[in-house]
């Protein structure tokens, strides 16, 4: 089979599955045009904000498309092969992601804005509400420590793919000039909407293509910043810190705008290498069962290690934290909720299409970020021609960190949404411990790790992201079934993926155990595992007791 058949396949499959499948989710809930939403009820202009979905859509989409759909189907068809990895995305992404993202966007929009740990407590009490508190921030943390640690490692040094190249500038000094170049746009985009309010066609055809000229620009100004890698980690949490602090109209939303399209013209110049690149599939279809860099099988890891290109609990977190208080009209939950997810499955599809044309002996030590900026260099040459490589590649990996900024700022921003919540008070002080909470524990394993580590990150990361999707359909369930609404649409999905994370997390919690020496990084995510599965089953309990409670 080709490349562009599948490619064709599968656009087809999506595209029915969110007339058809997903207006048949939507029917479940009742939406209405004429409802208030959070976004008018309690506008304030800082987090509610009524939001245009054109607008919301980009930028929503921007804060969920980071790093997971990219480097997990690569990670994944390197150790599974192609054909597991694309059938896990296909059946994940409509039946258990999109699911998972409309229905948590629509019960927090139902609910006040109110984040999913809030709505735990609202659903299962107290004590279940702060379980389902710790377990997100843990998954906050590692999120930050996951995303910051290859953002930071692109910024280094060049891409293995340039090393050959006759450069006559820094690779990974323009793709860190060009993502902090397009921070500060988006920042003066923030403020000529807020102040001039010029009209956004007008903001489009001026700041997009700003955002690309920067990127090119990147490439004379690459010795301007040149740090080692864990500086860059540092920078970058800092970077978090501040950024959870803004006003949305400030950064949040310009910055999403902007990385929207960032992300469009990627998924096109993806689509036109998929269908024109005339490249074979060069990749095996089935590689085998295990995976002995992380001693471990096919069953859990090739779903916690796609992750976000099939189903991420993440999305929930984004959903509950800052899209549904941005929601215009309930109506705009379909395709925003469920779209957007979709969205995310194509650009999951063209990073296994990328790596699916490449031999095997090649990429052999290629991290994901450095696979995926060659690949998506190799397709926009087809547009600009060869001789624009160098810049093709660099611009391929200005992408991939621009979607990791998206998510890291705004974990940092949920993780203080949380404590705000958990404390009840909206005070700076506690804005500011909500933000410590996830930044300092990040700062300190990233200086504390080594190269080595990230994929038993990225693993945990994945597997810790894929059960808060499940727990918070849990929680979903729950509130459906105490007002009486078909549930067996979640009911099913949540069962399947909590199976399988908890046995990841159970495997990681041994493995990890086993090759720590002493009180190290890896005893830590030991302990952090055993921690994650402590919490999902007190909230898996709370739930069954409250269903329990209701019969009776």
């Amino acid at each position: 089979m080709t490349m562009p058949l599948l490619a064709l396949i599968f656009i087809s499959f999506i595209s029915l599955s969110y007339f058809y499948y997903g207006r048949w989710v939507k029917n479940q809930f009742t939406l209405s045009s004429t409802q208030k939403t959070p976004a008018h009820e309690f506008r304030d202009d800082q987090d509610f904000i009524p939001t245009n979905p054109f607008y919301l859509f980009a930028q929503h989409f921007s804060a969920i498309a980071a790093a997971g759909p990219i480097a997990g189907p690569i990670l994944a068809c390197q150790q599974f092969g192609w054909l597991p990895s694309l059938f896990w995305i296909c059946l994940g992404v409509v039946f258990i992601g999109a699911v998972h993202d409309f229905s948590s966007l629509t019960c927090s929009v139902k609910n006040q804005a109110h984040s999913i740990a809030e709505i735990t407590r609202e659903q299962l009490g107290s004590i279940p509400g702060k379980a389902m508190m710790c377990f997100i921030l843990i998954a906050l943390v590692y999120i930050v420590v996951a995303f910051a640690d290859i953002t930071a490692a692109s910024f280094v040094s060049a891409p293995e793919e340039l090393q050959n190249l006759n450069l006559d500038f820094h690779p990974g000094g323009a793709v860190a000039w060009a993502a902090i170049a397009y921070l500060i746009l988006s920042v003066i985009l923030g403020f000529v909407e807020r102040y001039l309010k010029t009209p956004l066609w007008v903001n489009t055809i001026i700041f997009v293509p700003a955002t690309f000229i920067l990127c090119y620009a990147g490439t004379y100004f690459s010795d301007w910043f040149q740090f080692t890698q864990n500086q860059w980690a540092v920078f970058i949490c800092l970077y978090c810190a501040l950024a959870s602090f803004l006003p949305v109209w400030m950064l949040l939303q310009p910055r999403g705008y902007l990385g929207g399209y960032i992300l469009y013209s990627v998924l096109i110049i993806g689509t036109i290498g998929l269908f024109f690149s005339g490249k074979e599939i060069a990749q095996p279809m089935f590689v085998g069962f295990k995976w002995e860099q992380i001693t471990g099988s096919m069953f859990p890891f090739l779903f916690v290690t796609i992750a976000c290109g099939a189903c991420s609990g993440f999305h929930g977190l984004i959903c509950s934290g800052t899209t549904s208080k941005q929601i215009d009209k309930e109506t705009h939950i379909h395709p925003i909720g469920y779209g957007a997810m979709l969205a995310e499955g194509f650009v999951a599809l063209i990073s296994l299409g990328i790596v699916m044309m490449m031999v095997p002996g090649e990429i052999v030590g290629l991290k994901p970020g450095s696979i995926y900026g060659r690949g998506i260099g190799e397709f926009l040459t087809l547009i600009i021609g060869k001789e624009h490589l160098s810049f093709a590649m660099t611009f391929g990996a200005m992408a991939f960190s621009t979607f990791v900024f998206d998510t890291l700022d705004v974990s940092t921003r949920l993780g203080r949404y949380l404590v705000q919540e958990l404390i009840g008070i909206k005070k700076v002080w506690v804005a500011i411990l909500g933000t410590a909470i996830i930044i300092l524990p990040a700062i300190v394993i990233l200086l504390s790790s080594n190269e080595t580590l990230w994929i038993h990150f990225w693993v945990l990361f994945g597997a810790a992201n894929q059960l808060l999707a499940a727990l918070t359909m849990l929680v979903i369930a729950t509130w459906l079934y105490m007002n009486k609404k078909r549930l067996m649409f979640i009911l099913i999905p949540m069962v399947f993926v909590l199976v399988t994370t908890l046995t990841a997390l159970i495997q990681l919690t041994r493995a990890n155990w086993h090759h720590s020496q002493g009180w190290d990084i890896s005893r830590l995510n030991s302990l952090m595992s055993l921690s994650l599965v402590i919490l999902a089953l007190l909230l898996m309990v709370s739930a069954l007791v409250k269903i329990k409670r209701s019969r009776n």
